[in-house]
């Protein structure tokens, strides 16, 4: 029985010229057409599926969730492929691979009824191996090298329109407090002034800006996003958030600069992506690995691996770092410990 009210074919054909907007510009035009095309396709299919299924009983809101999710993890992961530079030929595989399980890890979450964040969180974690894991076999089957897998696997689109949206709200902002008046401050934040002096305030009064200026940020993001973001803040500074979010001229009570500076600091803050495939996080990975392996099953898993493979997990099982690119040791400490 079909899902009532789920036009999965204008629902798909509406998500590709959404798209459209979103395809970067320096994109060719056969290039804006993979992009555009690859996520109809597989918002097509999968939203046939769904309503073509009777044992899957979705209803209209989680047919049209899962369908989206495919729609918007097919954009950015056929973006970081034409990034790539992985020759053509191998795109469509890699993206029927992420489509398809996609659709299995949805499917299967949402009939357990697991929390939105959850499933979301989930998806984005196998989505991420798949990728991985496809580019891996390429290297491994020598139809790239090495140089271009470390390339391919450092792409990641989601990441950079995060921070093109920082960007644009910082240029926003920028131009909002230059079109305002001059001698007229802005209302406070919570009896932040704005407008006096744009240097960053300490105590609690930074505090309460970079709340605000998070919740400037979480504005023009998914609520889905945010939530997830959300769930790992202290209650009472997330409910601080989601009150900002809710004051429909915010952008007019915080200051632009000091709100930059607030963005400034809270990147300084955060742990660069080296330190997390640092050599002794990696070793430290492929020595918990080897708690429920032993190394004759380990020896075989690597059997028709590379000689630098190997060299690098067996240095590592001995405390040593062998030299490779931390990022090419990040794939193949990750696909070991997915295997296991």
């Amino acid at each position: 029985m079909a899902i009532p009210g789920f036009d999965y074919q204008g629902f798909a054909q509406n998500l590709a010229q959404q798209a459209q907007e979103l395809i970067p510009a320096d994109f060719n035009d056969a290039q804006k057409a993979y992009v555009a095309n690859t996520l109809g396709n597989f918002a097509m299919i999968a939203g046939q599926a769904l309503n073509d299924d009777p044992q899957l009983d979705f209803n209209l809101d989680q047919a049209m969730m899962i369908t989206q999710i495919i729609a918007e993890w097919s954009f950015h992961k056929s973006v970081d492929l034409i990034r790539s530079g992985i020759p053509q030929q191998y795109w469509d595989p890699i993206m029927q691979k992420i489509a398809f399980t996609i659709f299995e890890i949805a499917k299967n979450a949402f009939k357990q009824a697991l929390p939105q964040d959850q499933i979301l969180q989930l998806i984005e974690h196998h989505v991420k191996k798949t990728y991985l894991d496809c580019i891996g076999e390429l290297k491994q089957n020598n139809l790239i090298n090495e140089e271009l897998m470390e390339k391919a696997a450092s792409q990641s689109n989601i990441d950079a329109m995060m921070q093109q949206q920082v960007e644009a709200e910082q240029a926003q902002q920028a131009a909002q407090q230059s079109q305002q008046p001059a001698g007229v401050p802005a209302q406070p934040v919570n009896g932040v002034p704005q407008g006096a002096v744009a240097q960053m305030p300490s105590g609690q009064n930074a505090k309460v800006l970079k709340l605000a200026t998070l919740a400037l940020l979480f504005q023009k993001m998914k609520q889905d996003k945010v939530q997830t973001i959300l769930n790992k803040f202290n209650p009472d500074d997330a409910q601080s958030v989601i009150k900002f979010m809710g004051m429909p001229d915010l952008p007019s009570k915080v200051d632009p600069y000091v709100a930059m500076q607030c963005l400034q600091e809270i990147k300084t803050n955060l742990p660069s992506p080296a330190s997390t495939i640092s050599p002794s996080k990696l070793i430290n990975k492929i020595q918990n690995i080897s708690q429920y392996v032993q190394k004759p099953q380990l020896e075989q898993m690597l059997k028709l691996e590379r000689p630098k493979v190997k060299r690098f997990v067996f240095n590592a099982l001995e405390g040593e770092y062998y030299e490779i690119a931390p990022k090419v040791a990040n794939i193949i400490a990750t696909h070991i410990e997915d295997s296991v």
